[in-house]
């Protein structure tokens, strides 16, 4: 492994790459301060204060580029980024609370998990959502009664060979990864499938007009609201973490986002409260076809379409990519469309469900962290798959899709057009381990550790949170992180004192644009 002395010049360059990549001027990065050392603001051996960061810097930086285009003003404000701030924003769901409480749910299923098998590896099972748990447990056989414990599964999946049981699961649609090293997974054919692909893409797929008149966009002028995205009209089809919290990036910086979730699908009401804050919230069934009318009408006016379902099941019900593009070139009007997969889109995996957790599993990122953590320790024995300190994959991917959706809105200004935006997980996974490693006396012997989760919140958290109150004259309280790119001149908007608000449930509002 790889030391670089001061992780801050490697997020720089991370920056540098991605920004430039993305053909955006190279002379705005000189308005991006990055401040403490990423290498040391979290334990690990990847570089996952970098990613931080480097994720965190690239989606303000971006908005801040947005404000420049749309308001016409020659001056380009500054963007800070503190590297240990950047890290427990990728733990955000970790330190909200509601009216003084942590959250009563836990977003873990009681048998999600590493489990050993057969073929002395290990597979994760991903059971979150009640249809993915059941499924699993139908395959072993196993009866969901009150009496399932993780040692009945555990029995079970024993007498399975991880990599068959992997593969039986996803021809049904479940969520189940093998344990693998980064060596099998370089084999194996889906990470050559996504080998040279960046961790995000944006593309221009379709001929629209400029939307740009003498720093006025469509008519809406920034100059009375300090927000670079104020008058942007976000739809939000996404669950979970990573598509959600690039939502609630973009509402941050003033967006309208309304968050469109299914009365008939599980919800994750421990991550959607967080996740939700800033966004308006509603719900449409699209098996019925006044919602379908619904959420026609709301795509036709969107700026953005925002979602993170399965591969194809948007496309099944009429509103995929080609859809949605079809639907704004027949009023002559671009728009962007974002996506994120597990799996990427290209290869055999390109169909397949997963999740940060899996795709940690699957590629390598486990069997890394524990041999290092196992050097560390001196420790005898097998090295136990050891996880990442945090969801990395899930924020990462959030804060590219953000910038993704950044970058597009301002090439709508200056070429025109439609734009797609891709972030898949495996792919942010892929440029995490470009990064390098740190060694595992520097990754658990010389970094901060997470604080705890409490009440009363550890003093670190409680200094960078803000207050929330529920919106819709709800009288529930959140305390939760406050946004980590600081912005010079237009700072985001987010609790009280920022006039924004929390909707605390999936139906708090109407399915309509203010």
């Amino acid at each position: 492994m790889t030391a670089i002395s001061n992780g801050k010049l490697y997020a720089h360059e991370a920056v540098r790459n991605l920004w430039l990549a993305s053909g955006l001027p190279e002379n705005i990065l000189n308005h991006l301060i990055l401040a403490g050392n990423p290498d040391t603001a979290v334990p690990s051996s990847f570089r996952i204060g970098v990613a931080a960061q480097t994720a965190i810097a690239l989606s303000g930086l971006s908005a801040a580029y947005l404000h420049r285009l749309r308001s016409g003003d020659s001056k380009m404000q500054d963007v800070t980024v503190d590297a240990r701030h950047a890290v427990l924003s990728c733990h955000s769901e970790a330190w909200y609370t509601i009216d003084d409480h942590l959250p009563a749910e836990s977003s873990w299923d009681t048998i999600a998990g590493l489990y050993k098998t057969a073929d002395d590896n290990w597979v994760r099972i991903h059971t979150n959502f009640p249809h993915h748990r059941a499924g699993v447990l139908t395959l072993l056989g196993i009866a969901d009664d009150p009496q399932l414990t993780k040692n009945i599964v555990a029995e079970a999946i024993l007498q399975r060979n991880s990599q068959e049981f992997e593969t039986e699961c996803a021809a049904r649609g479940m969520c189940v990864t093998a344990f693998r090293s980064s060596a099998e997974w370089d084999a194996h054919e889906q990470a050559k499938a996504l080998l040279g692909v960046p961790p995000v893409l944006i593309s221009k797929v379709r001929e629209a007009p400029r939307q740009w008149t003498f720093g006025v966009y469509r008519h809406r002028s920034v100059a009375n609201n300090p927000r670079p995205l104020s008058g942007f009209k976000v739809l939000d089809l996404s669950r979970v973490l990573a598509g959600p919290i690039a939502g609630r990036t973009l509402a941050a910086h003033g967006a309208d986002v309304l968050l469109v979730t299914s009365p008939t699908l599980p919800s994750l009401p421990a991550l959607d409260m967080e996740t939700s804050m800033g966004k308006r919230t509603a719900q449409l069934d699209l098996n019925l076809p006044r919602d379908v009318n619904k959420l026609d009408f709301l795509v036709n006016t969107a700026d953005v379409f925002l979602q993170a379902y399965r591969p194809g099941g948007l496309d099944e019900k009429g509103f995929g990519v080609e859809d949605v593009l079809g639907m704004r070139s027949a009023r002559d009007e671009g728009v962007v469309y974002a996506s994120l997969r597990a799996w990427g889109w290209e290869g055999g995996w390109k169909g397949r469900r997963g999740f940060d957790s899996l795709v940690q599993t699957a590629t390598g990122f486990n069997a890394d962290e524990a041999e290092a953590y196992k050097s560390f320790t001196k420790a005898e024995g097998p090295a136990v798959p050891r996880p990442l300190p945090l969801q990395a994959l899930d924020h990462a991917a959030a804060y590219f899709l953000a910038f993704g959706i950044n970058v597009a809105l301002c090439k709508r200004i200056t070429l025109g057009g439609s734009w797609e935006v891709r972030v898949s997980l495996a792919a942010v996974g892929q440029w995490i381990r470009s990064l390098g490693r740190m060694t595992p006396e520097q990754a658990f012997g010389g970094s901060k550790p997470l604080p705890p989760r409490s009440v009363p919140q550890d003093p670190e958290i409680s200094a960078l949170c803000v207050d929330w109150q529920q919106s819709g004259g709800g009288k529930g309280r959140m305390r939760a992180l406050r946004h980590a790119a600081i912005l010079s001149e237009t700072p985001v908007r987010e609790g009280v004192d920022g006039g924004a608000q929390a909707p605390m449930r999936l139906d708090s509002d109407e399915a309509r644009w203010i």
